[in-house]
């Protein structure tokens, strides 16, 4: 299965698509290798910082989305929608647990997100729709950021996924330049030539294995899609 993003933001790796999580759920297999029709392969796309107005179908004036508009125009274009949160981690935890991000601890009033540094992640006594897949017969695979955990234990294949292809991480942290005080980072967001890959040190990971780091985040988004 591959899902075709290409021209879905022209400004680059670094702005909306390196923010996408795409979750794949593979076909339904029973008998002999017959797809079971009840049970269609299907994908969710789950997208950080997509603001309501930034894809061209809800209206964007520069902003050209066409594949996603393809989607709205032969499926649902839904203009009243909640998510669990308004942040990274604790809207992962909801999407995939189906509970306030509260309650499996993916969110507190002190810390909102996952950072490189933090230990614990998404608890294995939390019961994940790709783990409620696999029971029926699905095959299941992540692809993108994952933001719940980067130790193993914690990781998309301890959490129901039979595959996994993204970073474990924001593609934004891990910054190899100093940005500890509050006007450090700000003014490191202020230079448009900091951001360049060699800046940051977040790794990309299939499975459990680092296999490049740092990412490189010019070509990732072509590497995501044709998996």
């Amino acid at each position: 299965m591959k899902i075709i993003t290409k021209n879905l933001a022209p400004n680059g790796p670094l702005n909306f698509l390196m923010l996408l999580s795409i979750i794949f759920w593979s076909g339904y297999v029973h008998g002999q290798g017959q797809k079971n029709q009840d049970h269609p392969n299907f994908v969710i796309i789950f997208a950080d910082d997509l603001g309501y107005g930034d894809l061209s179908s809800y209206g964007h004036p520069t902003i050209k989305t066409p594949n996603l508009d393809q989607m709205a125009v032969e499926g649902q274009k839904w203009t009243n929608f909640y998510v669990g949160a308004s942040v990274c981690t604790p809207s992962r935890a909801a999407l995939l647990t189906g509970r306030l991000p509260v309650r499996s601890g993916m969110t507190s009033n002190k810390v909102r997100v996952l950072f490189p540094n933090s230990l614990g992640g998404l608890p294995s006594d939390e019961i994940t729709l790709a783990e409620q897949l696999k029971k029926v017969g699905y095959g299941t695979a992540c692809i993108g950021k994952w933001h719940l955990g980067y130790q193993k234990k914690y990781l998309p294949t301890s959490n129901g996924f039979d595959y996994y292809f993204g970073i474990p991480y924001s593609n934004d942290m891990d910054r190899t330049l100093d940005t500890n005080s509050e006007e450090k980072y700000r003014d490191f967001w202020k230079d448009p030539n900091n951001i360049k890959i060699e800046n940051f040190n977040v790794p990309l990971m299939r499975n459990t294995e680092i296999i490049e780091r740092p990412a490189n985040q010019n070509t990732i988004t072509k590497r995501y899609t044709f998996w």
